[in-house]
């Protein structure tokens, strides 16, 4: 009887405890806090772009973080070129860039910023038909160099989009003769 009794006060005890936690004012958010959520959302993994997306849709959790959200998505560069659907890797590139900046830690961070945008551009990539998926790896790439080099998707040239497009109409031609 004495153990159930230890058990049941601890469990209350607990429970206590937990409901004084959550009914308390929260301390506000430390830099290194905020730098270190801001870093797990802005690795090349999927589980991190997953991470991120779910807090853009359910931003109220991270509210006290004052995380910049804005976005122009690909900047003047098509954000969904050929009708692969790059816009959600500009937005978590465009999230990363400027909360870095913001934070004054840019520098250090940009060619991760720019790898993990690669890396989810490619992943967009594999959801196509094998047929067009070299024409939207080539955008990618295309769309990395741009930030890489010049730091925005803006650096994009039409003749990069009309080469890929190229690649995709000369890939589904070959693929229709094939079926043929």
């Amino acid at each position: 009887m004495p153990r159930r009794l230890a058990t049941l006060l601890a469990s209350g005890a607990l429970a206590l405890l937990a409901t004084l936690t959550v009914a308390s004012p929260a301390a506000a958010v430390t830099t290194a806090q905020k730098l270190s959520v801001l870093s797990s959302w802005t690795q090349t993994s999927a589980s991190s772009y997953s991470s991120w997306n779910s807090a853009r849709v359910n931003r109220a959790p991270w509210a006290e973080y004052n995380f910049d959200w804005s976005t122009d998505y690909c900047s003047s560069s098509p954000d969904n070129p050929l009708g692969f659907t790059f816009n959600l890797g500009c937005y978590r590139h465009d999230f990363g860039y400027r909360n870095y900046k913001a934070a004054g830690q840019f520098s250090a961070n940009k060619s991760r910023l720019d790898s993990a945008f690669y890396e989810d551009l490619k992943r967009v990539c594999t959801t196509y038909n094998s047929v067009v998926r070299p024409a939207c790896y080539s955008l990618a790439w295309t769309y990395y160099q741009a930030v890489s080099i010049f730091g925005s998707v803006a650096a994009v040239q039409q003749a990069d989009i009309d080469r890929a497009a190229r690649m995709k109409a000369e890939a589904e031609a070959r693929a229709a003769r094939t079926r043929a």
